[in-house]
């Protein structure tokens, strides 16, 4: 692990190691209790948020302890499930929060200090805090695409100013050099290396990550946009973003530098492979006619904020991520950079109380809210008391509801926690984490689902079950059964239920078993019988 702690390091230094060794095994014992503290803490939670409180004042070197972090979710096997839960949850809030200091540093500087990819860079890494991306290899990979552009440029055109090593500091002055730059940029983009719009699945989020866009070589307007004119800049060629609606363009200018005269300038569209168009196909691209504003340039924060409101558009339609995590995450971009919006604060609070989570912090929000607007004060005033009330009864929860097999009102109950299932109707894989002797749902959920037309209806053991695809369902007994080739199940929230995967079936962890303190032996039994082959 040592070459990634290594960049915390100078050469020049003059450093103790048994000193930093003793600061390194003391912040790993430091993780290890919180991580282990979390599952008996947070258990009933979907995001253990006052835990974070408590990590935000650490007293060993947040380095150290993210390092012993990895160390939990690189432990080889398939142990360790609860750990590796928490620990990863840990992990992605501290990440997140370096990021958003950042990002917060990065909006700071002048306008001509802010890199458009800088800027995407921390908008993906802030949504994938625990993927491994870094301005320095985005702009590596960027920078081999320009270097393949430059290439190309050199067959058609040997003398290209373009082709000096720093190109980028010194701007291409006359049209026609530049129109050279745009059509090698086309030909290696599109021609050679594929890249294109993707037309087919344009509301996928991965669109939106400019390290995706580089690895799938397909996005949506803006994210190609971003590529297209940062290789654009790197050759000496302007040019800048245009915040056209529904279809983000870059602008090139044809007439005097700064000119504010819509048709002295030809757009061009990255999602459609470079097409230059003018003001009248750009009305055709959207099929209807804009004013002139929409043709003007855009600053990167501005362009930040779209792609991050292209992001919160998608985080309000996700329907399996029970958490919300993208649309909280896009949420918590948007305020970074403006902090004072209503609307948006509004949302965020709504979405929490709706979590039913860190209800401190939505008290806050809403003290902010009321300051900014006091017109606000009805739906403030419901949300508050709705909130208290909800922290009062946090206060009154009586311990975990236990489920005993010998109860005369569960013997009906045929399947236990942590066996795999198939489902008999939709064919899906799934694990068992809860049961219910009837099913527990309102009557509006049970008309929706059409449990009446169920042979055995509502009155018969219903199933939490975790699926294969990410999601969480309620299944009648009637339409479970035994799989026969048991699997892992890759669901993310897998390790908040089940410590272990045997091979064969889950093992519930410490919290789990509790609530279920019978169902162990009874699958580790059903389990032998069934699977009698000796593979466990």
């Amino acid at each position: 692990r040592w070459p990634s702690l290594l960049k915390y390091y100078s050469h020049s230094d003059s450093v103790s190691w048994l000193e930093e060794y003793k600061a390194r095994h003391n912040a790993g014992l430091e993780a290890q209790r919180i991580v282990a503290s979390f599952s008996k803490r947070f258990f009933s939670e979907h995001v253990p948020c006052d835990g974070f409180s408590d990590i935000e004042t650490l007293g060993c070197p947040s380095h150290f302890f993210e390092d012993e972090l990895m160390c939990i979710l690189n432990m080889e096997g398939r142990k360790g499930l609860t750990w590796k839960y928490y620990a990863k949850k840990i992990l992605y809030f501290l990440r997140q929060q370096n990021i958003l200091k950042n990002l917060k540093e990065y909006l700071q500087r002048p306008t001509e200090r802010q890199s458009f990819l800088e800027g995407a860079v921390l908008i993906d890494q802030y949504c994938n805090p625990l993927s491994d991306i870094c301005l320095k290899s985005v702009q590596a990979q960027v920078d081999d695409i320009t270097d393949k552009v430059r290439k190309v440029l050199r067959t058609k055109n040997p003398r290209h100013p373009s082709l000096a090593s720093k190109a980028g500091e010194v701007l291409v002055p006359e049209v026609e050099l530049q129109r050279q730059v745009l059509d090698a940029m086309n030909c290696v983009l599109y021609e050679q290396l594929k890249y294109k719009g993707n037309e087919l699945d344009y509301y996928n989020s991965l669109n939106s990550y400019i390290h995706q866009v580089l690895i799938r070589r397909t996005g949506i307007p803006i994210s190609l946009s971003v590529l297209y004119l940062t290789i654009a800049r790197q050759l000496g060629v302007k040019l800048e973003p245009v915040n056209f609606p529904s279809h983000f363009l870059l602008r090139w200018c044809q007439g005097k530098e700064g000119s504010t005269d819509i048709f002295d300038y030809t757009y061009i569209d990255a999602f459609g492979k470079g097409k230059q168009l003018t003001v009248k196909e750009c009305e055709y691209l959207i099929g209807h006619h804009v004013t002139e504003e929409f043709y003007g340039v855009v600053t990167s924060k501005e362009v930040l904020q779209r792609m991050v409101g292209n992001l919160l558009n998608l985080g309000k339609r996700e329907s399996t991520d029970q958490s919300y995590q993208l649309l909280r995450d896009s949420l918590d971009l948007y305020l970074a950079m403006y902090p004072d919006n209503v609307q948006h604060l509004m949302l965020q609070a709504r979405l929490y109380f709706h979590l039913g989570i860190w209800p401190e912090k939505v008290l806050d929000i809403l003290q902010h809210i009321q300051a900014l607007d006091p017109s606000q004060h009805g739906a403030v005033g419901y949300l508050v008391q709705h909130t208290l009330e909800h922290i009062e009864r946090r206060k009154e929860e009586l311990g975990p509801e236990v489920k005993h097999r010998s109860d005369e009102k569960h013997k009906e109950v045929c399947f236990s926690i942590g066996l795999i299932m198939k489902h008999k109707r939709y064919g899906y894989n799934c694990v068992i984490y809860g049961w219910d002797p009837a099913c527990m749902m309102g009557h509006e959920w049970i008309r929706n689902m059409n449990v009446h037309s169920l042979p055995h209806g509502p009155h018969q053991p219903f199933y939490n079950v975790l699926v294969e695809d990410g999601s969480c369902r309620y299944a009648a007994q009637e339409n479970l059964e035994y799989n026969s080739e048991p699997r892992e199940i890759p669901h993310p929230d897998i390790g908040r239920y089940f410590s272990e995967f045997t091979g064969l079936h889950y093992l519930a962890n410490t919290e789990l078993e509790i609530r279920y303190p019978e169902d162990l032996e009874l699958t580790r039994a059903t389990v032998q019988k069934i699977y009698s082959s000796g593979k466990e």
